[in-house]
């Protein structure tokens, strides 16, 4: 998802952000995922609204999208121990925004405004903040900022652009100065990344152009996040190959992966990588895109063993007696949709086996995993069972990944491409299970989750994000 960035004027590290709606997050159940080492925040359909992790937990400040002081404050009681600091987004334009009452909509409301942050001044213990966009008029801009100010924030991020106003539209340096000569508190400049920064000491020149104790930067960011490094830009394909590994190693959906890097690279869309992206349904088609198939596999081999691990610890700890698994054949197999024709599965290829030997057709068992809701199947033909060993993110995956075990022990053609039974081609096709969570599915990204502008930060941890750069 998008990131904004602050840079402040002591030049330490730089610190992400998002936004994200308060009806949403509300409601959400935190959980520790010791597998990733995150705290995630989940919600009841099991979709994971905000990740977050130790290294994070004194940079990132959560931003919310909220028309509402309690449900706000109940949001940030909900994250204030995983994060830095607690900011409301009052500057986002998108419709989805702001026809709830939220983002830019809240600055024709100032009696909400003063609410929402007073309430959270009061009910937090984390560093409250916003960001607004400048009002119509300049007299209007200083009247609402000071009332802003009197709530006790400890920061203002201003975006120099009116609220009806594009990316290329010029932005606003002299009202974002005028503000910061009228406060106390620190303002941070936003909206520079257009027209005014391109390389790291554009962000210094951006600041003492607006008077400004430090600078947002969030599209230039997205482009190319070593923009921060005084050593210059790093190629395009060296930052986008660390940020997959990055994506791949937390777990982060693909959608949101593929946006990024949608983002980084631009006018390269139409490259022959670009339309390879383009195509993109799964984080493993993603790292193929890139050169990255062999790492993605082992990641995720070692993320399945970490699975197995704690869940085998678990089940020891809780005194639960663990699966009887004596006398199943196992293999570390998945089910890649790719590797069959449209009409194939391993499902069907094992059923009509068992049709010609005169078996019963192969039974089913599957559970799935409270630790993080994955899935597991046993299938069972002639008496024997059989089990892949890696778990998988839907029922029907688990499925698919048993039969394999079956039709590979016994020597048996599993329908993949090249090597289809002919057989099945006898009988009328049945239609292949389609799979929800499978590699060919999307995910469309929820309307109102995410503002395409997200924020930036405080905090004064010594370490940098982009270490290792």
């Amino acid at each position: 998802m998008p990131r904004a960035y602050m840079f402040r004027t002591d030049k330490r590290p730089l610190i992400p952000l998002q936004e994200l709606i308060d009806l949403k997050m509300i409601q959400c159940k935190r959980v520790v995922n010791e597998v990733l080492s995150t705290v995630d925040f989940v919600a009841p359909d099991d979709r994971v609204v905000f990740r977050t992790c130790e290294r994070e937990q004194n940079r990132v400040v959560f931003q919310m999208g909220t028309s509402d002081a309690e449900r706000a404050l109940a949001v940030a009681r909900l994250v204030e121990n995983d994060v830095a600091g607690i900011d409301v987004n009052m500057g986002c334009p998108k419709e989805y925004s702001t026809k709830g009452g939220m983002g830019a909509a809240l600055l024709s409301d100032p009696d909400k405004i003063e609410k929402i942050l007073s309430t959270l001044v009061r009910g937090t213990r984390r560093p409250v903040t916003c960001k607004i966009r400048i009002l119509p008029s300049l007299e209007d801009t200083l009247s609402l900022v000071k009332r802003i100010e009197r709530t006790g924030i400890a920061a203002i991020a201003v975006h120099g652009r009116k609220r009806e106003e594009q990316p290329q539209h010029p932005v606003s340096c002299e009202v974002i100065k005028a503000i910061a000569d009228t406060l106390s508190i620190p303002v941070i400049a936003n909206g520079g990344s257009h027209d005014h920064i391109q390389q790291y000491s554009d962000i210094e020149d951006f600041r003492q152009a607006t008077a400004a104790s430090s600078v947002m930067v969030a599209r230039a960011a997205m482009w190319n996040p070593s923009i921060f490094l005084k050593e210059g830009l790093r190629p395009l394909e060296e930052v986008m190959q660390k940020y997959i590994r990055y994506a791949v190693q937390y777990d982060n959906h693909y959608t949101n992966t593929k946006y990024c890097l949608c983002q980084m690279l631009r006018e390269q869309l139409e490259s022959p990588q670009g339309r390879l992206l383009h195509a993109a349904q799964s984080s493993r088609e993603i790292c193929e895109a890139f050169g990255l198939g062999a790492f993605y596999e082992e990641t995720t081999q070692e993320l399945d063993a970490q699975r197995a691990k704690l869940s085998a610890r678990t089940s020891e700890e809780t005194g639960e007696p663990a699966e009887d698994t004596s006398g199943v054949i196992k293999m570390a197999v998945k089910f890649d949709r790719r590797a069959y024709p449209a009409q194939i599965t391993p499902k069907m290829c094992l059923l009509e086996w068992c049709r010609r030997e005169k078996l019963a057709q192969p039974v089913y068992e599957t559970v799935q995993r409270p630790l993080d809701r994955l899935f597991s199947s046993i299938v069972t033909v002639a008496e024997q069972k059989y089990q892949s060993t890696l778990w998988d993110k839907s029922k029907k995956l688990a499925e698919q990944a048993a039969a394999i075990v079956c039709l590979r022990s016994q020597g048996l053609p599993e329908g993949r491409l090249g090597e289809e039974s002919p057989s099945l081609h006898k009988r009328k096709r049945e239609a292949p299970d389609q799979d929800p969570g499978g590699p060919r599915a999307q995910e469309l990204a929820q309307p109102g989750e995410l503002c395409k502008k997200p924020f930036v930060a405080l905090g004064s941890s010594e370490e940098s994000p982009l270490e290792g750069w």
